[in-house]
């Protein structure tokens, strides 16, 4: 915002700003693996023991959804850091 000059704004609209992201990037997914291409963290896809194949074959299972759920994580954590 033009003219706001706040440490607290701006640190609320950087975590905003990286929710916003992972979101975005997340909500994308479908639409680039049928691209062949994924985008997500393969750190957190290898914990769950998942591979970009998985992604861009559709499939739904638990460890999959585990993936999900913890990129997502990571976008609720910094909306909490905003509230």
């Amino acid at each position: 915002i033009p003219g706001v000059r706040d440490l607290h704004a701006d640190h609320a609209a950087s975590h905003i700003g990286k929710a916003q992201g992972i979101v975005t990037c997340l909500r994308a997914t479908p639409y680039h693996c049928t691209r062949q291409k994924v985008f997500l963290p393969m750190d957190i896809c290898m914990l769950h023991g998942v591979s970009q194949e998985d992604f861009i074959r559709g499939k739904q299972e638990k460890n999959v959804r585990d993936v999900i759920y913890d990129i997502a994580s990571q976008a609720h954590i910094h909306l909490e850091h905003v509230r």
